[in-house]
């Protein structure tokens, strides 16, 4: 099989209508801070137990069409001794890795921060594939202030994901370009959409410079709302304005759009993206790619306790198609209330 043909089969098992991308790449503080929520602190062991019980839900693979983990992640074995990808791989689910080295300030940028690990990409991109990841993701934020992101900012977080996606395709491994624009802050929904749709023309600027094929990759954005300090807007609002800044900024030769949660709550994520999906003749998928919206039930049912192992497995799979539901444009509030 050429490069192209991979990319192009991963694709297609990856943007399937109605099917999303879990992400389980949390970070050792960002899962820490998870677990100490319920009570459980994150040594190794936990961290293995707890994602094996995630990836083993029955049915998972019904709402699921890939799973990005965490390099931790991606060389531990199921509770019953599977490697992880292959646990996945088994009931068709693409493995996919995190690969960027995480964040720090940005120099003659106050305020503003720039994703690393480009150093040796490659070479932990082959390894990875080795070990049956498909797909990689990248993440770079872009803060949003009355002043900010700043146009070095925008440029240079473009260039990073650019230089990385290029670089995965080299190597038949499809990219996730994740350019999130956070909710911190007391911004409007308008202010949101103004620096989305700065963000958006900056990241696919640098794409096209760095020649990597639209048509092969997926996009990660942020859905436009209010800042978390301001008024919340109604699913209808933040799905006109999110799919009127897209419309604009994002070519529609993109494979799909799987949105980051962002920090709203499983409910939220899940009725904005019904909303969007209402909305007719989009030009690419539209579906989730969520990490803490989709897992936060199971952690709560799971407690750290593998006895519990059947009720997170319940709650796993039940956010899952919930979240199907929603990209079909189907899902109602009255549904968290069914069995």
């Amino acid at each position: 099989m050429t490069i192209q043909e991979e990319l192009q089969a991963t694709i297609r098992e990856l943007a399937q209508p109605g099917k999303g991308v879990l992400a389980a790449d949390e970070s050792h503080p960002t899962i820490a801070k998870r677990f100490k929520a319920i009570g459980v602190e994150s040594t190794e062991a936990m961290r293995q137990e707890y994602r094996s019980i995630i990836f083993s839900a029955p049915g998972l693979n019904e709402h699921i069409s890939g799973v990005i983990l965490f390099e931790e992640t991606l060389e531990q074995q199921s509770l019953d001794g599977i490697p992880m990808p292959e646990l996945l791989a088994r009931q068709g689910i693409v493995p996919g890795i995190k690969v960027d080295k995480g964040k720090g300030p940005l120099a003659n940028a106050p305020g503003e921060e720039i994703t690393f690990g480009l150093d040796g990409l490659e070479a932990r991109l082959a390894a990875a594939k080795e070990l049956g990841a498909r797909f990689a993701k990248w993440r770079c934020v872009f803060h949003i202030t009355d002043f900010l992101p700043s146009e070095l900012a925008i440029r240079a977080n473009a260039e990073t994901l650019a230089r990385y996606a290029a670089i995965c395709q080299s190597l038949g491994i499809v990219p996730i370009v994740e350019p999130e624009v956070l909710i911190d802050g007391d911004h409007s929904i308008e202010r949101a959409a103004e620096v989305g749709e700065q963000v958006i023309r900056g990241v696919f600027d640098a794409l096209t410079l760095h020649r990597v094929s639209l048509e092969t990759m997926i996009l990660k954005p942020s859905m436009i709302t209010p800042g978390n300090e301001s008024p919340k807007a109604s699913p209808e609002q933040v799905a006109q304005m999110t799919i009127r800044t897209y419309r604009r900024c994002v070519p529609a030769a993109v494979a799909g759009v799987f949105f980051l949660s962002g920090g709203q709550t499983p409910e939220e994520a899940t009725l904005n993206l019904s909303a969007m999906n209402q909305h007719a003749d989009l030009p690419w998928t539209m579906t989730f790619s969520y990490g803490r919206a989709l897992q936060e039930p199971a952690q709560h049912a799971w407690k750290g306790d593998l006895s519990n192992r059947e009720a997170a497995h319940e709650a796993m799979a039940r956010r899952a198609r919930l979240n199907r539901s929603a990209a079909m444009g189907g899902y109602s509030p009255e549904m968290e209330n069914e069995g």
